[in-house]
């Protein structure tokens, strides 16, 4: 019997994550079939998934009706809905977690997207959420924007494991390895131990194609450029990475038992008909990254991933490929950063949204 593919990744070093949750999906046993069967590794979630799973089902429902009755406001109750789910993910994960040395059988909750902007806001709201879960193998995810680098840097001192997300700019990851590495150096100077913080830096990838692929179609351009932006800028990513890992400074982290940032390759579904359904799967496939994958782009791989390591051939190609882009004129620099602003958009319309599903659910149950 052929070798399930996605156990092969985690065999070339790359751990596979679950980019949804639901409660379905956890008192099916499902999740614990993903993870004995599939070699799943961990979890994330996002405003827009806990709004789909809340909205799209009755699973919720006599939660939402016991909070109103509470007089529980939508997000009060938004909130303890979503601690219960990604406590008890974390405790599905809990073996995983022990048995890797905490490196996975992580999950992850993020920061309302409202606090974007707002660095003690975030720092505030990163501490409650993470008291709140009460579980070590959690991941508090903070938009990786201008403000969340202080907020950063002050969670990690403060022992809080971090996933940073919504990262499009290499410039800006660079920043988000610097706020974990000065997080860390901060609790060696305080003499707390270091060695149980686990972070990874969420690094977007197909968004990015979508972006500019449109932009060459205006162009009289070569039909290769296509859907090259966002592998080549991830991989750049990784390069830096790989400096990173050598470095003097981080050297002298790992010496005190520090664990490694893992790059983590989010939106790596494929948005064009026109490429193959894991594309950006199989071009980032790496040491020491994690992939976090919906669940059709999770079946596919299943179904048909073909896994070896590529990222060097990646890497290798990346320059050429970036540097034929701003020959026709797409500044990536722009791109990105009206990615992150859409990106934190986004989510905060799913997180209002969601908000209001609650409140129109709630009065509806309290009609019934």
């Amino acid at each position: 019997m052929a070798q399930n593919p996605l156990l092969e990744l985690a065999a070339l070093g790359q751990s596979v994550w679950y980019d949804f949750v639901t409660r379905e999906l956890l008192t099916s046993g499902t999740l614990s079939r993903l993870i004995a069967d599939d070699g799943l590794r961990g979890m994330t979630s996002n405003p827009t998934i806990f709004q789909m799973a809340i909205a799209g089902s009755t699973d919720y429902d006599a939660d939402i009706r016991a909070h109103a009755a509470q007089g529980h406001s939508a997000q009060e109750t938004f909130e303890a809905l979503a601690v219960a789910d990604v406590r008890a993910a974390c405790d599905e994960f809990a073996a995983l977690y022990l048995s890797s040395g905490g490196t996975d059988g992580l999950v992850s909750f993020e920061v309302s997207p409202e606090l974007a902007y707002q660095t003690d806001a975030t720092v505030q709201e990163a501490t409650r959420l993470w008291r709140a879960v009460d579980r070590p193998n959690l991941q508090i995810k903070i938009p990786g924007t201008a403000a969340g680098l202080p907020a950063v840097e002050r969670c990690i001192s403060e022992g809080i494991n971090v996933n940073i997300t919504l990262l499009f700019d290499v410039d800006r990851y660079r920043e988000v390895v610097d706020a974990f590495v000065t997080g860390l150096e901060a609790r060696v100077h305080q003499g707390l131990p270091i060695d149980t913080i686990v972070s990874v830096a969420s690094f977007f990838v197909s968004r990015l194609d979508g972006k500019i692929d449109p932009m060459l179609d205006g162009l009289s351009v070569p039909v290769v450029l296509r859907s090259k932006a966002a592998i080549a800028n991830a991989a750049t990513a990784y390069e830096e990475f790989e400096h990173f890992i050598h470095s003097h400074r981080w050297e002298r982290l790992a010496e005190k038992g520090a664990k490694v940032q893992r790059p983590l390759w989010a939106s790596t579904s494929t948005k064009d008909p026109g490429l193959p359904d894991v594309y950006y799967v199989e071009a980032l496939i790496a040491p020491d990254t994690v992939n976090t994958l919906p669940p059709a782009t999770f079946d596919a791989y299943r179904d048909h991933g073909e896994p070896e390591v590529r990222i060097h051939e990646t890497m290798a190609q990346a320059p050429s490929q970036l540097a034929a882009l701003a020959d026709v004129g797409i500044d990536l620099k722009a791109v990105t950063a009206e990615l992150e602003r859409e990106g934190v958009e986004k989510f905060a319309e799913s997180y209002r949204s969601l908000l209001a599903e609650i409140d129109s659910k709630a009065r509806a149950l309290a009609g019934a």
